[in-house]
């Protein structure tokens, strides 16, 4: 296909001012660029007054299942998301053998779902990734979980690994590379990944660098105890020389706030060091999880299948509650819970749980006449582990001090499944450029643009993607800096953005004139040496 877009104003992805200038698009390509009113084709777009940049690549999705069993992938294709990189927080669903497979469909329900008739048909990374290249809505790279390497090789215990089973993790992790992953993640607070060490995660971090990847660590606590935690990640990343990128990179909960300036300066002293160091942010003050994330590790130390039983256990239940609302959990970040902040969005049986959707647990519980607490732990029990919430813990000083880091990068970090999902998944990038851009100021245009492509890519290691030039693959978005904004909110959170009329994958319209097209143009994105490439060359 040969498309001619004419008279936009090309942002390119590396932060400079945009200029007008016509692009021309071949076989999935960028082929030329020049002045306005000179490149012609078969099929034109005369585009005057939108910008042209770069697809947006969103740097934390959970996409991992939706981009298969929901192909049309409205959410992320309707905000110019054109590449997501899965397989985050350390837990996936490669590689896998079939015990652990079918602890990860429960522990994962709450983020992806379990889609009924589903067909499992992998079970490597380069599985994955084959199944992926048959044809989805955006582009997707892979970063191997930590947190499912444990799993695979140590189990659900909280122990040390031997050092036969690191060197078990090493070899899946390097064979897990080697098919295509560009890094790994880890999620500290999941388990059973949070019970690996420091000197465990250095091991693996050093397989990392081998392939020239990079390390996407969810730390060990964004409320108390956040900056300790991620200053054990920069020294994990400098101890195995191995590039860091700080996913979801916030600072939660009254004890940090207006603390984001002591995270920025621990980054730029690392960066002053010598160590490769991003992140990632949402463009939103609350998060979201599974519900069952926020009980104390040890209540999760026998696996999944393990925690009703645990739960039914009348003084162990009592122990749950004391280490969630007197001495403050580690699945809630070492910070006593406020049910108060914790607001269910999603439950797994919408019949008998469907009330408690868009209220508090504390509302819920008042309404009951029940202990929040309780109320907590027999819904936990009754959905099967199904449960999401949002957590209500930011901070929007914090959220803009440290958006404005030259080294952020955009991550929706968002949820697909459930009642409501957090508006993120639907919203991130339209609501950088609608409100943080063209309302509050907080950043340029072409900058916001060159974080959410160019600077994204350099993270991840593609050469032909994030930026508008000759040969570069056409992953492009047309949006208008008039109108662009998100209109998913947290009652109505599958709400496509405005203002987002084109998005090109491979150089092929997924978003037509505002209108999803049928095409799935996206492909598995490979780490081949030292550059991530789509097989084929695209």
């Amino acid at each position: 296909m040969e498309l001619a877009i004419r008279g936009a104003l090309v942002l390119d992805g590396t932060g400079a001012p945009g200029t007008r200038a016509d692009v021309l698009v071949r076989d999935g390509r960028i082929v030329d660029i020049g002045p306005p009113g000179r490149l012609t084709a078969c099929r034109q777009l005369d585009v005057d007054g939108l910008v042209l940049a770069p697809g947006f690549i969103d740097m934390h999705s959970h996409s991992d299942l939706r981009v298969l069993a929901e192909p049309d992938h409205l959410a992320k294709v309707s905000q110019g998301v054109t590449l997501e990189v899965l397989g985050q927080d350390g837990l996936s669903y490669a590689p896998v053998d079939a015990e652990a497979l079918d602890a990860l469909r429960v522990q994962l329900a709450g983020w992806n779902g379990d889609p009924a008739g589903f067909a499992w048909t992998w079970r490597s990374v380069g599985e994955y990734l084959d199944r992926l290249d048959r044809g989805v809505a955006t582009n997707v790279a892979y970063l191997v979980p930590q947190g499912t390497l444990r799993m695979l090789c140590v189990g659900h215990d909280d122990r040390p690994a031997s050092p036969a089973e690191i060197h078990d993790m090493r070899r899946l992790l390097d064979t897990a590379l080697s098919e295509g992953a560009v890094g790994m993640s880890s999620g500290l607070t999941y388990p059973p990944g949070m019970f690996a060490s420091t000197d465990e995660l250095v091991a693996l971090c050093e397989v990392v660098t081998g392939h020239g990847g990079y390390y996407a660590p969810h730390h060990r606590g964004y409320g108390a105890g956040a900056l300790e935690a991620y200053a054990e990640v920069v020294d994990i990343g400098a101890r195995a020389g191995c590039a860091v990128h700080l996913t979801h990179a916030t600072m939660n909960f009254e004890v940090n706030r207006g603390r984001a300036g002591e995270l920025l300066a621990l980054v730029d002293r690392a960066l002053a060091s010598g160590l490769d160091v991003s992140l990632d942010t949402y463009p939103y003050r609350a998060g979201s999880t599974s519900l069952h994330a926020l009980l104390p590790s040890w209540a999760a130390a026998g696996g999944v299948h393990a925690i009703p039983h645990l739960l039914r256990d009348v003084e162990r239940r009592a122990a749950v509650l004391h280490a969630l609302e007197v001495e403050g959990s580690d699945g809630c970040h070492g910070v006593p819970v406020d049910w108060d902040t914790i607001e269910i969005n999603g439950v797994a049986d919408t019949a008998a749980h469907g009330h408690l959707v868009g209220h508090t647990v504390a509302a819920s519980a008042r309404g009951l006449g029940r202990p929040a607490g309780e109320l907590y732990l027999d819904v936990l029990l009754a959905d099967r582990l199904g449960t999401t919430c949002l957590m209500h813990v930011g901070h929007e000083d914090n959220v803009r001090e440290i958006m404005r880091h030259p080294r952020h990068t955009v991550g929706s970090d968002g949820i697909l499944v459930g009642a409501r999902p957090h508006p993120r998944a639907w919203g991130t990038f339209p609501r950088l450029l609608g409100r943080y851009v063209r309302e509050w100021g907080v950043l340029g245009l072409a900058e916001c643009v060159a974080r959410m492509t160019g600077r994204a890519a350099d993270r991840i290691g593609l050469r032909d993607r994030g930026r508008i030039r000759r040969g570069n693959a056409a992953d492009l978005v047309l949006f208008d800096p008039r109108t662009v904004l998100d209109a998913a909110t947290f009652a109505q959170p599958r709400t496509p953005a405005v203002g987002i009329p084109w998005v090109l994958v491979n150089g092929v319209p997924v978003i037509a004139d505002g209108r999803r097209t049928d095409a799935l143009p996206g492909r598995a994105l490979r780490r081949e040496g030292a550059l991530v490439v789509a097989r084929g060359g695209s």
